[in-house]
């Protein structure tokens, strides 16, 4: 049986800066709005909290039945290692995720923009089908796509509009800035996993670009932000204050594009996490200001 220390070594808390960064930046988009609303920021970011973690949990539990996380490198995996009972982490990712619903339902419910729900319910079915069901998009190279898409694009601008009521060219900018930082993120992790997923037959992005072509899209990656930060402050001269992060990323870049593998590459996930939130925090308040 899990204790709880393996329960929250399980929930990867690592990867909580891929939850917490969308919305602090679009909670910055929608204070330039001035239409900021402390509570359903909150409500927005136990949302996003509870998709992230109920994610991990469902990857856990999909990728432990399928034997795919027998041998891999990385955190503890509570099915893959025989920590937890497969049907355990089952019921751990069901509730997150349907605590998730819930909570965005009482979003939608309260703010009255009631179309959200279908964005609500294509994250929550996107986080299962990631590893889940017969043919999971993850296995597919689709992986980096959604987490683009959900943790960045619908996590900021969801933020912002639930608050405006619409959107900004600065919450867009944004979006995609936090969404190529959650982005990279993910591309280290299976930049590291490119041995045993090949092993398994799982065929992420990374498999199908190779270790260089991999090694290249993270560098790009985490270009980005940085190149619509200098941008944006041509428009908000204070968000050129983000720059400051970039160092953050020296020694992430320095694994990655100096050909780091296996465990070496894990703190290039830690870092990478934390410089996109920290770049998210100093968006928010430039904007705020």
């Amino acid at each position: 049986m899990a204790t709880v220390s393996e329960w929250i070594e399980g929930a990867r808390p690592r990867t909580l800066p891929n939850a917490i960064a969308p919305v602090v930046a679009g909670v910055g988009a929608a204070i330039a709005l001035d239409a900021f609303s402390w509570w359903r920021s909150v409500l927005a970011l136990l949302v996003a909290l509870s998709l992230i973690i109920g994610v991990n949990y469902a990857n856990d539990y999909s990728d432990g039945v399928r034997g795919t996380d027998e041998n891999r490198v990385g955190p503890l995996r509570l099915v893959g290692s025989g920590t937890a009972a497969p049907k355990a982490v089952l019921a751990a990712a069901l509730v997150c995720l349907g605590l998730a619903g819930v909570l965005g339902l009482l979003l939608v419910a309260l703010t009255g923009f009631w179309w959200l729900l279908i964005m609500g319910g294509v994250c929550i079915l996107g986080a299962w089908f990631y590893t889940g069901g017969k043919k999971p998009y993850g296995y597919y190279g689709f992986g980096e796509i959604a987490v683009f898409v959900f943790f960045g694009l619908a996590g900021v601008l969801g933020t912002v509009y639930v608050q405006a009521g619409r959107v900004s060219w600065a919450g867009l900018a944004c979006a995609v800035a936090v969404g190529t930082f959650s982005t990279a993120v993910l591309t280290a992790n299976n930049l590291r996993d490119i041995p045993t997923d090949l092993e398994s037959g799982k065929r992420t992005l990374a498999t199908r670009l190779g270790d260089q072509g991999t090694r290249r899209l993270y560098l790009v990656l985490v270009t980005v932000p940085y190149v619509l930060t200098v941008i944006l402050g041509i428009w908000h001269p204070l968000l050129l204050i983000t720059l400051i992060t970039a160092p953050m990323l020296l020694k992430s870049v320095r694994a990655v594009g100096g050909g780091k593998v296996g465990r070496e590459l894990i703190p290039a996930l830690r870092d990478t996490g934390l410089a996109m939130l920290a770049w998210a925090i100093l968006s928010a308040i430039a904007l705020a200001l």
